[in-house]
């Protein structure tokens, strides 16, 4: 039976190479893996899936407007695997179209993405995953200025932490850092090499 997993960590985690990973592992075993991820993360380009280590692949772009459902279900071969990268971007009704493609359809879906953003409050397509996916996996990572868990997105500007702003602002490591809840709200700013 068909379930749908929401794979969450901080930045830095692994989500994206280990996406990668299982739509090479199923098209090795020559099966189909369909690849989402939202277009709104055009870092890389529209429909660009890429990992920090410099391992990229196309994806299918989903818009506001997008049913991915209707995308999957129209396909003349079904995908064996239906994969979505950077799931927090998502909107409320996508998730449901994800959960149509688990639940008529019969497929898996693994969804990879962050719990949470800068303001330390969920994402919206994050809370919809976490009421409606069966699976629930954390990819942990640790916190740049520490050995403990990072469980918390920290953001940057001219140098200083920002609290609060739009909730939504494309970046990487120039912009964000994972850290632990300690240094979420007391960063070690003298010390901050990734910085300069």
């Amino acid at each position: 039976m068909a379930q749908l997993f929401f794979r969450y960590g901080a930045m830095n985690a692994s989500k994206t190479i280990q996406l990668l990973t299982v739509a090479h592992n199923y098209e090795q075993s020559g099966k189909k893996a369909t690849v989402f991820t939202p277009a709104i993360d055009d870092r890389y380009g529209v429909g660009k899936v890429t990992s920090r280590v410099g391992i990229s692949r196309e994806a299918v772009p989903v818009y506001d407007d997008t049913d991915i459902f209707k995308m999957v279900d129209n396909e003349e071969i079904k995908p064996d695997c239906v994969l979505v990268d950077e799931g927090q971007f998502l909107k409320p009704y996508h998730v449901t179209q994800l959960t149509h493609i688990v639940d008529q359809l019969n497929i898996p879906v693994i969804v990879y993405g962050l719990l949470k953003n800068f303001k330390n409050e969920l994402f919206e397509g994050s809370q919809q995953l976490l009421c409606e996916a069966d699976k629930i996996e954390e990819i942990k990572t640790v916190c740049v200025y520490c050995n403990k868990k990072a469980t918390h997105i920290l953001k940057f500007k001219d140098g200083q932490p920002v609290y609060s702003g739009e909730a939504i602002e494309i970046g990487g490591n120039e912009t964000y850092r994972s850290v632990c809840r300690r240094h979420y709200y007391h960063p070690p700013l003298e010390k901050d090499e990734y910085l300069e």
